[in-house]
């Protein structure tokens, strides 16, 4: 028994459709450019090329304006690209160790908005001096120097007032239930 083998590729001189092989002969390189843009290297390039000529190839014949093949090309060239890139496989690769830890809970906003009224309770129950330096400080984010300047006191002062506030919230009762 003898094995006949059939060419899985043809040339292009034996090809069905004379007129194809002449304009892959006239405007491959400007095609081949159009698939280099899409893609990163040439050879991504050149097999996208080739996928995309032949779907033309098959559609040749339902091809009415062969005046307008660069454009039907060129769309079957993005079209192909856009299909290989949403196929792309995503490559997973295992780890002995995780490379983040896992986040903690985040907590009820309930929770938070509870937190932060009662915080806002207590910061106005200090002495207004010291409730004013607070407020500059943490809630505006301004530094010591900057809230002596626009209080008109020393630094020192903005210190020991924003020490004593601070000390009195972490007293307070509220906060303590509230945390």
């Amino acid at each position: 028994m003898t094995a006949t083998t059939t060419p899985v590729c043809t040339s292009a001189s034996n090809a069905v459709y004379p007129s194809f092989s002449s304009y892959v002969r006239a405007r491959g390189p400007v095609l081949q450019r159009t698939a280099r843009s899409l893609t990163s290297n040439p050879c991504d390039a050149e097999d996208l090329l080739q996928t995309a000529l032949t779907k033309t190839y098959l559609a040749w014949e339902r091809i009415e304006d062969h005046r307008a093949l660069d454009g039907y090309v060129r769309r079957a060239l993005v079209n192909t690209r856009t299909s290989q890139w949403r196929k792309r496989k995503v490559e997973e690769f295992p780890y002995e160790e995780l490379p983040e830890p896992d986040a903690a809970p985040s907590a009820d906003p309930a929770e938070q908005q509870v937190l932060r009224d009662a915080m806002w309770r207590a910061v106005l129950r200090l002495p207004v001096r010291q409730r004013a330096m607070v407020v500059l400080r943490y809630y505006e984010d301004l530094t010591e120097v900057q809230t002596a300047e626009l209080l008109g006191v020393s630094v020192g002062t903005v210190k020991s007032a924003v020490s004593r506030a601070l000390g009195k919230l972490r007293e307070d009762p509220e906060l303590a239930c509230a945390a």
